[in-house]
């Protein structure tokens, strides 16, 4: 008869619970994009993307070469946390050293990169 015993509602949530998926959500990801300024040394910047994006120095070059040319150019895409602190360490080395380089967020669309 234990088939056929009545569940309390507590029981039922639990029983709900079981059956569903439950698949936390992936934290959004946010890409670093370096904007070209005509001010800022491309040695500078270089530096800074070896530094804090922790990029090659051929790849800190391309980089570089890349927002020289087009505007912009992705340094690199991490959860928003690390972001804002890779942004905030960029400004921070650029006003210490006199430079107006910027960076600014974008959330990675789905399907970039």
């Amino acid at each position: 008869m234990a088939g056929n015993k009545k569940l309390t509602q507590t029981e039922e949530d639990l029983l709900l619970l079981e059956k569903e998926k439950i698949r936390p959500k992936k934290p959004g990801r946010y890409k670093v994009i370096l904007l070209n300024d005509d001010f800022t040394p491309q040695e500078f910047v270089v530096w800074v993307l070896a530094n804090v994006f922790r990029k090659s120095v051929g790849e800190s070059r391309q980089i570089m070469w890349t927002a020289h040319t087009t505007g912009s150019a992705v340094c690199g895409v991490y959860p928003l946390d690390i972001a804002r602190t890779k942004v905030e360490e960029v400004h921070r080395l650029a006003e210490e050293a006199g430079h107006p380089l910027q960076c600014q967020l974008a959330k990675e669309e789905e399907g970039d990169i």
